[in-house]
This record gives C-alpha cells, sequence and structure tokens, in this order.
C-alpha cells in the first residue's frame, strides 16, 4: 500500500488539476444528482458547507441562498473557490470557526470518507446547526459496485506522483452512519448516489449522460436500490428544544 500523505498535503495536490473535466461527463452526473438534493433545503437559507473544494457545488447554490459559506483545509482547493467568487475560509472540518446555531444547513460531499475524527466532525456539524436545521452528507459505501471496483483496481492518479491510495479512506454502512450521529441529529432518510454506473468511463460516450442521469435519479431514491449506491446521502434534522 502507498505510504499516505497528509489530509492537506493530498488536497493541495489534487488541486492541481481537480476541475478537470468536472463540467462533464461522470463527474457532472454525480454534482447534479446530490446539488438536486439540496436545493429544497438550501433555498433562502444560511448554508455551510464542509469541505467546499473549488467551489463546484457552491456554483449550483449560488443565488439560492440567503447566504453561503464554505470551508476546506486545503488552500489549493480554496484558491479556487475564491475565484469563483465563493465566500470560504480555511478550518478543519473538526473545529469549525463558527458560532453555535449559526447554518439551517450544513452539507458535506466526498469529504466524510477521508476525514478519519469523524464523530467529532458530525458533533461539529450539529453544534453549528440551528433547531430544526438539516446536515445532508454522503459517505463511502461498501456494499456497492463502486465500493468493489475501489478494493481490487489499480491505484489512480490524482496528480503527478499522487494516488487515490494516499489518503486515508473509510466505507461505511447505512448502519455506521448511524452510529457516528450526534444524539441531536436524527436521520431523516437515505438516498443514494452511482447505483448503476459500472464505470466512471461509460459516461464519454456521447448521448450516455443524460440517460445514466435520469437512470440514476431513479435507482438513487428506490426503496431497494439505493442501499447499493457507491455514495450514501444520509438527511439528519436537528431537534427542536
Amino acid at each position: 500500500m502507498s505510504e499516505r500523505l497528509d489530509t492537506k498535503g493530498y488536497y493541495d495536490r489534487f488541486s492541481q488539476g481537480y476541475d478537470r473535466p468536472r463540467d462533464r461527463g461522470y463527474h457532472w452526473m454525480i454534482d447534479t444528482l446530490q446539488s438536486e438534493m439540496l436545493l429544497p433545503l438550501a433555498e433562502g437559507k444560511d448554508v455551510l458547507e464542509l469541505g467546499c473544494g473549488t467551489g463546484l457545488i457552491m456554483d449550483r447554490l449560488k443565488g439560492r441562498c440567503a447566504s453561503l459559506t464554505g470551508v476546506d483545509l486545503s488552500g489549493g482547493m480554496l484558491s479556487g473557490a475564491m475565484r469563483r467568487g465563493h465566500q470560504v475560509g480555511q478550518a478543519r472540518v473538526e473545529a469549525l470557526p463558527f458560532a453555535d446555531e449559526s447554518f439551517d444547513l450544513v452539507f458535506s460531499f466526498k469529504v466524510l470518507a477521508h476525514v478519519e475524527r469523524i464523530e467529532e466532525t458530525l458533533a461539529e456539524a450539529a453544534r453549528v446547526l440551528r433547531p430544526g436545521g438539516y446536515l445532508v452528507a454522503d459517505f463511502y459505501n461498501p456494499l456497492s459496485l463502486r465500493g468493489l471496483i475501489k478494493m481490487v483496481k489499480p491505484a489512480s492518479p490524482v496528480a503527478p506522483g499522487t494516488t487515490d491510495r494516499h489518503v486515508f479512506t473509510r466505507f461505511d454502512s447505512p448502519e455506521d452512519v448511524r452510529g457516528y450521529l450526534p444524539e441531536d441529529l436524527k436521520v431523516v432518510g437515505f438516498e443514494g448516489v452511482r447505483v448503476l454506473t459500472p464505470w466512471a468511463g461509460l459516461l464519454k460516450v456521447p448521448g450516455v449522460t443524460g440517460v445514466m442521469t435520469r437512470l440514476e435519479r431513479w435507482a438513487g431514491r428506490n426503496p431497494v436500490t439505493w442501499r447499493f449506491a457507491g455514495f450514501l446521502l444520509v438527511t439528519a434534522r436537528k431537534d427542536v428544544l
């Protein structure tokens, strides 16, 4: 196994080419499906993204929220988000620089699977949420085609001299996720993203992206098939006192 980098160093390297080619194909589909799940909860609200990267999901929410803030550990990623005009800052997700009850919605995609101190991170998300506010976050699913492929495939390059094996990665079941949540966050439901797509390269075929996006939208919300999604999305609501 490759020697791991610290998370910040890994994402600083990854940031060099992170946006290529995320405006089409597989990554466009994933971002589309995830942002669709956020929009009903984000409309007119104060929103925080944990691990905002270069601001691709924030782009999709811009103008829909009362306020939109992002944090990330990587200065390289944040540079991209700032170029997009987003309000962002550098912080660890386990120690957020915000007052209690500052946001109506906190969300995090493709990040928490790489956070070792997951329970502390979710406790921080709950702390900055207002009563009645929502957390939406994804986790990597071990019972998925994507999870199986990740276990058997060779390491994938993300930057010169760096692969996806250089960062801590965890796969969690829905039961694991429930166990990580603090007592004041109650699960509203689970949905899935990437249930049916066998490999990301499939979406490079002309005309396939739209078809697969529609199929994945159905499969991710189906009460049976979401359990086999590569990304498990949990929605949890903070208790109203």
